[in-house]
């Protein structure tokens, strides 16, 4: 299971590596580039699976009916 997720900032496309939780989803991020909130895209459950160039763990060991709450 990989836990580090580069997320993209869609504002000023700043990517930060981050280390994902392992047990939850992560629903804001705040862009250490330019400040910008981050919040998941409709259908997304967290950041990561918005933003990140690897879906959160919950999403890899279960697929998308794995969605946390």
């Amino acid at each position: 299971m990989q836990i580090a997720s580069t997320i993209t900032c869609p504002s000023c496309q700043h990517q930060a590596t981050e280390i994902m939780p392992t047990d939850a989803c992560q629903f804001f991020y705040d862009c250490t580039g330019c400040g910008t909130r981050l919040k998941p895209l409709a259908g997304d459950c967290c950041v990561f699976c918005s933003y990140g160039d690897a879906p959160c763990p919950p999403i890899q060991a279960n697929g998308k009916g794995g969605c946390c709450s």
